[in-house]
């Protein structure tokens, strides 16, 4: 089976996840600076998820990049994947609305922690899959960002309870860490197109 399809699939996927955030925006009902005030809890909510989403669909364009074949384990992790990102607008929605209140600033933690997870599952899978010595495996080394990004939202889990700004905090820190791209895939590509 070719990754393609599997490309493509995710791509409207994460397409449709950005529509429906942008959606949840309402009209303000009249003209004024003032008036969009109230929206921009949800603007900033909108915002972090926007950067987060488009972080996943970056790196997932490059990960898949390495790929040769497809198979089933493959497709349901990625699917898994594609779940937990899928719950992002809810989340959001639920925290512009609630204006940094402690369950959903502790529920976006876990939905940021289990699509981390379903991601580095997703990346164990394709190694396995395409072996020890694949693109994908030499590029990506000790995976230290996925470590330190998956310990984060763990603490920040934590915090959300108690001080839900510091967990603002941490889940902005994370986003920085990943909004420069992913160069370990595109340096490896280049190398290996190099020695060829």
């Amino acid at each position: 089976m070719t990754k393609n399809r599997l490309e493509a699939f995710s791509d409207g996927v994460l397409a449709i996840i950005i529509t429906i955030m942008v959606l949840e925006f309402k009209t303000p009902q009249g003209s004024t600076w003032e008036d969009l005030k109230p929206l921009l809890p949800k603007f900033l909510s909108y915002a972090l998820s926007f950067i987060y989403v488009g972080i996943y669909w970056n790196n997932h364009h490059h990960m898949l990049h390495t790929v040769k074949k497809v198979n089933g384990k493959i497709l349901w992790a990625n699917l898994h994947l594609l779940f937990w990102l899928s719950l992002i607008p809810f989340i959001t929605g639920w925290i512009g609305e609630n204006h940094l209140a402690k369950l959903p600033m502790m529920l976006y933690g876990v939905v940021l922690f289990m699509s981390g997870l379903a991601y580095s599952i997703l990346q164990k899978i394709i190694i396995k899959s395409e072996g020890k010595n694949s693109i994908l495996s030499k590029a990506i080394g000790n995976s230290y960002k996925e470590k330190i990004s998956i310990f984060c939202y763990l603490t920040s889990i934590g915090f959300a309870y108690f001080f839900p700004i510091v967990s603002l905090a941490i889940y902005i820190l994370v986003s920085f860490m990943w909004f420069i791209p992913d160069k370990r895939i595109e340096r490896f590509l280049e190398e290996e197109n190099k020695n060829n």
